[in-house]
C-alpha cells in the first residue's frame, strides 16, 4: 500500500482493523503516529469529532493517517450548537431553520478528513467476499428521526421507514460477509443503562439503539449473509448513571462493539483507547487496547 491511498484504492483483504469510538477532540499526533506505523489494515470511527461542534482541526489531523480509514458522522458532526440544541428539543421550526447550512459544513469536514472517507448510506467494498455497509449519518437515537430536514434533502429520506429500506437495498447487493458501521447502534440489545445501547438520560426510554439498523441487520441475515461485527459508539460507556456500560456482546454470530471509550485519552493525555477488531472465517474477536504515547500497549482485554 503506498502512502495516502485512499480506501477505495485499497481491494485486498482486511483481517485487522482497528474501532476508534467518539473522537470528542481527543487526537493529537501520538495517536497519528501509532496508527500509521501499526499492522492494521484500516481503521473505522464512529464519528463525533469535536468536543461539541465544528472539528475541523480534529479532521484535519485524521487526514494524515496513512491507513485506509472510514468515518461516520455522529450527532456532534455538520452541526451547529443551536443546531443540535434545537434538534435534542425537537424545536422543529428552527431545527428547519437552522439545517439550512449543514449541507455545506459537511462538505468542508468531508474536505477536511482528505483520503478518510466521510460515509452514509452506503456499502464499499472491502475485498471481494467482504463489505462494510455504513448506516445512518447523525444518527443519536430513536424517540424521534433527528437531523430529519437535512437527511431528506441529502438522501431523499425522512422517517425510519424509509431509512431501514435503503439499508436493505445496500445488503441486497452486498457482498456475503459484512462489517456494519453506524454512529448509534441497533435496537434490541438491551433496555437498561448498563446494556450496551441502553439509554442512561431517561427512565422514559429503555432500549436507545436504532431500529433503521437493527431491520438492516436482520435482512442481511434473513438473506443468507454473515454480519462478522457491528461498531458503534454514541451511547458513551461511561454511564451518565455512574453503571459502566456493556462493551460488546455476541447476538446470532455477530460481535456488537461499542468503542466510545470517553474520553479515549486519559491520565493527561498520555494514555489512548480503540478497539483492535480481528476477522476469522468463523467470525470476528475484539480486544480494548490501552497504549502510551510512546505507541507501547498499556493493556489489551478480549471483549465479548
Amino acid at each position: 500500500m503506498t502512502q495516502r491511498q485512499t480506501a477505495e484504492d485499497y481491494m485486498s483483504a482486511f483481517t485487522k482493523l482497528a474501532v476508534i469510538g467518539d473522537v470528542h477532540g481527543f487526537w493529537d499526533a501520538a495517536d497519528t503516529a501509532f496508527f500509521n506505523q501499526s499492522d492494521y489494515d484500516g481503521l473505522l470511527f464512529t464519528g463525533d469529532l469535536p468536543r461539541l461542534t465544528g472539528g475541523l482541526d480534529v479532521a484535519r489531523a485524521l487526514a494524515r493517517l496513512e491507513k485506509p480509514a472510514w468515518l461516520v458522522p455522529g450527532n456532534h458532526d455538520g452541526c451547529t450548537a443551536l443546531q443540535l440544541l434545537a434538534e435534542l428539543k425537537g424545536w422543529s421550526r428552527l431545527c428547519r431553520l437552522l439545517s439550512t447550512g449543514m449541507e455545506g459544513r459537511v462538505r468542508r469536514l468531508a474536505a477536511a478528513l482528505g483520503p478518510v472517507r466521510l460515509a452514509g448510506y452506503e456499502c464499499l467494498p472491502l475485498g471481494d467476499d467482504l463489505g462494510l455497509l455504513v448506516g445512518r449519518p447523525h444518527a443519536m437515537g430513536p424517540d424521534r428521526f433527528y437531523f430529519r430536514d437535512y437527511t431528506r434533502r441529502r438522501y431523499g429520506i425522512g422517517d425510519y421507514a424509509q431509512s431501514a429500506a435503503r439499508l436493505k437495498a445496500l445488503v441486497d447487493s452486498a457482498p456475503p460477509r459484512l462489517i456494519v458501521l453506524g454512529h448509534n447502534g441497533p435496537a434490541g440489545l438491551g433496555e437498561t443503562a448498563a446494556d450496551i445501547w441502553g439509554c442512561d438520560f431517561s427512565t422514559r426510554f429503555g432500549d436507545f439503539g436504532d431500529p433503521d439498523l437493527r431491520a438492516a441487520i436482520d435482512h442481511a441475515r434473513d438473506s443468507g449473509r454473515q454480519v462478522l461485527a457491528v461498531c458503534a459508539g454514541h451511547m458513551h460507556r461511561r454511564s451518565k448513571t455512574g453503571a459502566e456500560r456493556q462493551p460488546a456482546v455476541r447476538e446470532d454470530g455477530s460481535l456488537y462493539l461499542n468503542a466510545a471509550s470517553v474520553s479515549r485519552q486519559r491520565h493527561r493525555g498520555e494514555h489512548g483507547h480503540h478497539v483492535a477488531l480481528t476477522l476469522q472465517a468463523e467470525g470476528a474477536a475484539a480486544e480494548d487496547i490501552w497504549i502510551d504515547r510512546d505507541g507501547q500497549i498499556l493493556s489489551r482485554t478480549a471483549l465479548a
